[in-house]
């Protein structure tokens, strides 16, 4: 076999490959969904608090869609870049919605990136504040990854 046919094979191989784990991701997500599980990650990265407002009216609107149903939902909001001013206690333009959408939904999740909490310490030379109710993950995009992996549906407002 030639180093040509080898690569050509290979491309095959590994686009097989993907689609196979694209539907078993699909295939997981549908199974959730047929057992009224669902399943929705919200990504926050600008500093605009009209953006910061969808994402909030977002997982409001999903909580009330699926608690009218009667079927669970879980909604994780993943801050990183300049959006993590949506989860900052100093900086917030949102933090009264923040506290009162964690009191009234059990199942609703805010996370925080690391690397951009180290990085805006280091820019402002102060430690960063986060809202009391924000869990800080090691990365936002990792954490955004990981979800879609287990068949959570992604949107960004």
């Amino acid at each position: 076999m030639t180093m040509q046919q080898v690569g050509f094979w290979g491309r095959r191989i590994a686009a097989v490959i993907a689609m196979v784990l694209a539907f078993g991701v699909a295939a997981h997500a549908q199974q959730n969904a047929a057992q009224g599980h669902h399943h929705l990650v919200i990504q926050v990265d600008e500093n605009d608090p009209a953006k910061m407002n969808l994402a909030l009216n977002n997982a409001s609107n999903v909580f009330a869609y699926y608690l009218e149903k009667n079927e669970p939902v879980e909604v994780e909001i993943v801050a990183y870049g300049p959006g993590l001013h949506i989860f900052r206690d100093d900086t917030s333009p949102v933090k009264k919605r923040l506290e009162a959408l964690k009191q009234t939904y059990d199942n609703l999740t805010y996370s925080a990136c690391h690397n951009t909490m180290k990085g805006m310490e280091k820019a402002e030379k102060k430690p960063v504040k986060l809202a009391p109710e924000v869990q800080v993950v090691p990365a936002g995009v990792t954490r955004i990854m990981e979800l879609q992996e287990k068949g959570w549906t992604y949107i960004r407002p």
